[in-house]
């Protein structure tokens, strides 16, 4: 009999929520044929069996959220499979005790037996994300517990603990007061509803998640954002001179993003500390450059894809890289390591028609880059006879940086650099 665990499906991913399961109890299945769709707060995964035999038991079902390495159903292997697997099991359970021998901590137990005890009667599943939070903070379970969860089935959310801990008035030592959130000092605007003109939409898990990421964003980081207006007539003729002979050649599409893509890698290695993460009061400089692009999904949601070390490539890579991320983010194919480990967001609010924007910092990142919609219009330039006016191509840049780390300085340096790396593009660049 093989057990069947929830795999870890990325580096910082501690647990992932089912979709659906594709077999069912006393179904045969094959070897590495997909046996459940699951969900983690970054993309949705196919999971696929790891032997070939009878499925004898399924002990989740559909929304249940289940921690990496937990044992969710059993399998009957076919023979020839059973030993084999069964040494795997071994040799991964010695790993995973070792790893879980660690110091004894009041979180510990924290964690019930079955995710789907959520809340009853006071006790609450606390993710490795609220654990930390918690023990950082100095909040004991007692009072983790306390807290109203908005999550599913009362689940609590970084959010949530977050607003507690706003509103939190009483030494550490003291007895929590628990307060309901009808019970703040500002009244909930109500909301007029008219039966049979207006209706509700609840919210899918992905814009769930993607709201509480953002407000956990705001409440983390004192977001600061600067404005840069380019003149970008060169790398526009220049693209649309050579978008043709660029795709004969690489066999890519050339959009502008691997042009901003090119620029902001260009700034980071001229500005390095505008590549780094914050914890307390530690500042990560990360050594890779790797740039998220924002991308919205057919759904209307949003997703962050990642070109990696997008210093060491050239346009033609860097295209490439761009589209196929994009494609997969349009047909939901995205892998769980293609959104993982930027270290700087860019977001190209321009593809809507925006002219500008403000963007919130993908945490734990420390800025933003918004590009607005590139625009020709009259503006005066100067020339060797004088000022003259000419039509150009013209766009916003935004900036949003973290105060705490980035200040003026830094950031309009760094977004001055991208700004001068767009403007004088060199015409003359081969693919």
């Amino acid at each position: 009999m093989v057990e069947f665990r929830m795999p870890k499906l990325g580096e910082s991913i501690a647990e992932a929520t089912v979709i659906s399961w594709l077999k069912n109890v006393g179904d045969y299945i094959a070897a590495e044929e997909t046996l459940l769709e699951v969900a983690t707060d970054k993309v949705d995964s196919e999971v696929p069996s790891p032997v070939s035999g009878i499925i004898k038991e399924i002990r989740f079902q559909k929304n249940d959220v289940v921690p990496v390495g937990t044992v969710m159903a059993l399998i009957e292997a076919s023979e020839g499979e059973s030993q084999l697997q069964s040494q795997s099991q071994s040799q991964s359970q010695t790993q995973q005790s070792a790893q879980v021998a660690e110091p004894s901590s009041p979180y510990a137990s924290a964690a019930p037996s079955s995710v789907a005890q959520l809340r009853q009667g006071g006790t609450t599943f606390l993710s490795p994300l609220i654990i930390s939070i918690a023990q950082k903070e100095n909040l004991s379970i007692e009072e983790l517990q306390l807290i109203p969860g908005s999550g599913a089935d009362g689940r609590l959310q970084k959010s949530d603990v977050y607003q507690y801990l706003k509103n939190r008035k009483y030494p550490v030592q003291s007895k929590p007061v628990v307060q309901s959130p009808s019970t703040s000092s500002y009244p909930k605007p109500k909301i007029n509803f008219t039966e049979g003109k207006d209706y509700i939409i609840e919210m899918d898990r992905m814009r769930k998640m993607i709201a509480d990421h953002m407000v956990y964003s705001k409440q983390t980081s004192p977001h600061v954002t600067s404005y840069l207006e380019v003149d970008v007539t060169d790398l526009v003729a220049w693209r649309n001179n050579h978008k043709e002979a660029f795709q004969a050649k690489t066999g890519q599409k050339l959009t502008f993003t691997p042009l901003f893509v090119e620029a902001v890698a260009k700034a980071i290695q001229a500005y390095p500390l505008i590549n780094v993460a914050v914890e307390d009061t530690k500042i990560y400089v990360r050594k890779d450059i790797n740039i998220g692009m924002a991308t919205a999904l057919p759904t209307g949601n949003l997703i962050v894809p990642v070109v990696r070390n997008a210093d060491t490539k050239d346009l033609a890579a860097l295209a490439s890289d761009v589209n196929q991320l994009a494609e997969s983010a349009r047909t939901n194919t995205l892998k769980p390591e293609q959104i993982q480990g930027s270290t700087f967001t860019i977001s190209n609010v321009g593809t809507f028609g925006s002219l500008m924007g403000t963007p919130i910092i993908n945490q734990p990142e420390v800025a933003i880059l918004a590009f607005g919609i590139i625009k020709k219009r009259p503006e005066v330039i100067t020339t060797a006879k004088g000022d003259e006016i000419a039509i150009r191509s013209m766009m916003f840049l935004s900036l949003s940086f973290d105060h705490r780390v980035v200040d003026g300085f830094l950031g309009g340096s760094f977004l001055r650099k991208v700004g001068d790396y767009l403007e004088q593009f060199d015409t003359n660049t081969t693919y």
